[in-house]
């Protein structure tokens, strides 16, 4: 098995080195192994570092996606996660609505053109306070 220090997984999944060895700490990686005082991890990591930042994105907490990570491949945990995703399912889908709206706004912004944000039309439409 191939073992890569800490700066290569870093670099490789894009995340601080720091943050792996707080994931380390909280249980979302295993413990690293030290070759001449340093941390080295399995190359699979990079594919677990992959799952935790795609799973963060997604918006589980940590103790979420350490829940998710925990190993246990039973039906009673397949069922876990699968129950995790169906409730955020939802709220995803709300995130992307909000996002889709902002998008809208911002090329209607565009189209309109009038670059006088005091008093622009479409910018008057909105509820938000000054």
């Amino acid at each position: 098995m191939r073992y890569l220090p800490i700066s290569e997984i870093a670099n490789k999944a894009r995340v601080r080195a720091s943050a792996l060895r707080y994931w380390e700490e909280r249980g979302l990686l295993p413990g690293a192994r030290r070759e001449g005082g340093r941390r080295v991890w399995p190359a699979t990591t990079i594919r677990r570092v992959a799952l935790i930042k795609m799973a963060q994105r997604a918006g589980f907490t940590l103790a979420e996606i350490t829940q998710l990570l925990a190993g246990d491949t039973t039906p009673s945990a397949t069922r876990q996660w699968r129950d995790m995703a169906t409730r955020k399912l939802p709220e995803l889908d709300q995130h992307i609505a909000q996002t889709q709206a902002l998008r809208k706004a911002v090329a209607d912004c565009l189209e309109c053109g009038c670059m006088n944000f005091d008093q622009c039309v479409l910018l008057g439409t909105t509820d938000a306070a000054p």
